[in-house]
């Protein structure tokens, strides 16, 4: 179901200024930013006058700008955070993407809300009352599959926005304390410290080994563009790539990758998107030359698969080719991609299965030289997990530009310019002049319309120039130049003056909410937290992990991950499968977690253990 209505917005994380342009450069439609607090990626902080360059920026293609305060906060902090939403509506900013329900309970400007995929948007209920409430936008779990969206789409109207690339959580957003439990780093609060990426031993009852020092926690990463087709018709119109602590290469080739993608969709069916502006690229996207770790289509197509990277964390990269031969120095390819010097190659140690990597000190004639060759054996498969060349390529700078016309009028005494935009914006100068006939004739006409079609460098390309005019007459190139300039400067001051950004559509309603008991897991930490949802018919509330001193026996993780399945465990999908004894521990550093498998809705929990 295709929203006709709607618009279609790629929207690409941003760390930084410089990333948050080359985002917008490469085709982003919008991005989402984190202030210096009260983002879910605490690092990646900037601050308000960096958001706002950002802002003006972004501004010239009408690209939104997001801004993330979806951490939950201390009744100290909530009054600060509701002054820095003023100074963010004030400087352009497009929307908030927020977890915390207490800010809601405070005198808002009309800035656009977004709920978080932190707010553990699981249920058609739960979306519905926030579309009730007054949100804009809901962003809904990684672990929906396609179905379950078009349920969500056809029972609601606010905007759907789905993850598409990047880093998988193991856990439901905003569900996982295993950072809080093991050192005081809260999820929650954006400090996450990625136990998910550390060595795991998973043991049965009786002490038996079922997998010993393995990533089992970790996760391939997402990649869903063979389902973007299928997303827009199901009536999904935000599509976001993780990745707010990437670094602007790997979101120009990854942007760029999905605005190739989804425009092709969008010509097909002839689906406008949000922003404004064509970006040139002079390589081709390939989102296996950026950090991956793999890559997977997690839950969208609905079917049960294992996602683990047990054997690694770090980046896997792009498939070259199998080694044909080793020598003492070198080895060869069957018939593999070509290797350049300094290029970073991996592969998985023989022995060990572990993931290891080196570098290429000489790629010639098919024979690579790399800087250890020890472990690298006939057979083994080798991936590039740095491309040299290709990160060269990634950071030129790459042109956005708006189609404009113009419009040239002369006469004998008088010479106005028009150019216009495609929102129909114009920009007008009139300049009285005497004017001279030209001896070239129509070369003078020539001049005039190559002068025009300049545009100085600016985020404008000229599709055509048309000149009326009752004479050839000579015009200095400096004068045109002049002309020009200033007419690129007014249709500039009349755009900034016609932008209209979106404001939120209602004001906060209270509506009841589905659930009339709530746990730790809603994550409320401040009064006004609390309020919001009394206010709305909950009957009992329970504060965050956050504020607890004892969080024994508490479920620290909610995930479709399950061990049991990675590891051939899972009656229902393997047959003569050995049996353990249960329950089943994950063993950390002498840290205990107690497994349990609600099979009916496929999810594995992990408990802490005392």
């Amino acid at each position: 179901m295709i929203k006709k209505d709607k618009k279609i917005e790629l929207l690409a994380p941003a760390k930084d200024k410089i990333t948050a342009i080359a985002a917008i450069n490469a085709g982003a439609d919008a991005i989402y930013i984190g202030y210096k607090k009260f983002g879910a990626r605490k690092s990646a902080g900037n601050s308000i006058e960096d958001i706002k360059d950002i802002v003006d920026y972004a501004d010239k293609f009408r690209v939104n700008v997001y801004v993330t305060l979806n951490t939950i906060y201390t009744d100290e902090e909530i009054v600060f955070v509701i002054k820095l939403i003023n100074e963010l509506y004030e400087i352009g900013v497009s929307a908030i993407i927020i977890q915390d329900m207490g800010i809601l309970e405070y005198k808002l400007p009309p800035i656009r809300i977004f709920a978080s995929t932190q707010c553990h948007n699981n249920t058609l209920e739960k979306i519905k009352f926030l579309e009730e409430t007054g949100f804009d936008r809901v962003i809904v779990p990684r672990e929906f599959s396609l179905e379950y969206i078009k349920n969500i789409t056809n029972n609601t109207n606010i905007d759907i926005e789905t993850f598409i690339h990047g880093a998988l959580c193991i856990s439901y957003s905003g569900q996982c304390y295993l950072s809080y439990c093991n050192g005081g780093r809260s999820a929650n609060r954006g400090e996450c410290a990625q136990p998910c990426r550390k060595k795991y031993s998973l043991l049965s009852s009786n002490g038996d080994i079922i997998e010993k020092d393995k990533y089992l926690l970790s996760l391939k990463d997402l990649n869903l563009s063979d389902s973007i087709e299928d997303l827009i018709l199901s009536g999904v119109t935000s599509f976001k790539i993780e990745g707010r602590l990437k670094d602007s290469c790997y979101v120009t080739n990854i942007v760029a990758f999905y605005r190739q993608e989804i425009d092709k969709i969008l010509d097909k069916y002839n689906i406008s998107r949000t922003s404004q502006g064509k970006s040139f690229v002079d390589f081709e996207p390939n989102p296996y030359k950026s950090f991956n770790r793999d890559f997977t289509n997690f839950n969208i197509d609905g079917k049960r698969k294992d996602i683990c990277t047990k054997h690694y964390v770090k980046s896997i990269g792009e498939y070259i080719g199998v080694v044909e031969k080793v020598e003492n120095k070198f080895f060869t390819l069957k018939k593999g991609k070509k290797l350049n010097n300094g290029d970073g190659i991996c592969f998985f140690n023989e022995i060990t299965g572990e993931l290891q990597g080196t570098l290429v000190q000489k790629s010639e004639y098919n024979r690579i030289f790399p800087q250890n060759i020890k472990d690298i054996k006939k057979n083994i498969k080798i991936y590039r997990n740095s491309d040299i060349l290709f990160e060269k390529e990634l950071k030129k700078d790459i042109l956005r530009v708006i189609n404009i016309s113009a419009k040239i009028k002369i006469t004998s005494n008088n010479i106005t310019v028009q150019y216009k935009d495609e929102e129909n914006n114009i920009g007008i100068i009139n300049k009285n002049i005497n004017l001279e006939k030209s001896k070239n004739g129509q070369n003078s006409i020539k001049t005039i319309e190559t002068q025009f079609m300049k545009t100085g460098g600016t985020e404008f390309k000229v599709q055509k120039v048309e000149i009326d005019t009752d004479e050839n007459y000579f015009i200095r190139i400096s004068e045109l130049n002049e002309l020009r300039r200033e007419a690129i400067e007014e249709l500039r001051k009349i755009r900034r003056q016609n932008l209209k950004k979106e404001k939120r559509k209602s004001e906060i309603k209270k509506v009841k909410y589905p659930i009339e008991t709530l746990d730790y897991r809603a994550n409320i930490l401040n009064k006004s937290a609390e309020k919001f949802y009394k206010t709305r018919g909950v009957q009992s509330i329970e504060y965050a992990i956050e504020s607890k001193k004892n969080i024994s026996d508490k479920i620290l993780m909610t995930s479709k991950h399950c061990l049991k399945y990675s590891c051939g465990l899972c009656k229902k999908y393997f047959k003569n499968i050995k049996n353990y004894k249960e329950p089943l521990y994950l063993v950390d550093n002498n840290k205990k977690y107690l497994l349990e498998f609600d099979c009916i809705n496929c999810i594995m929990l992990i408990k802490n253990y005392i």
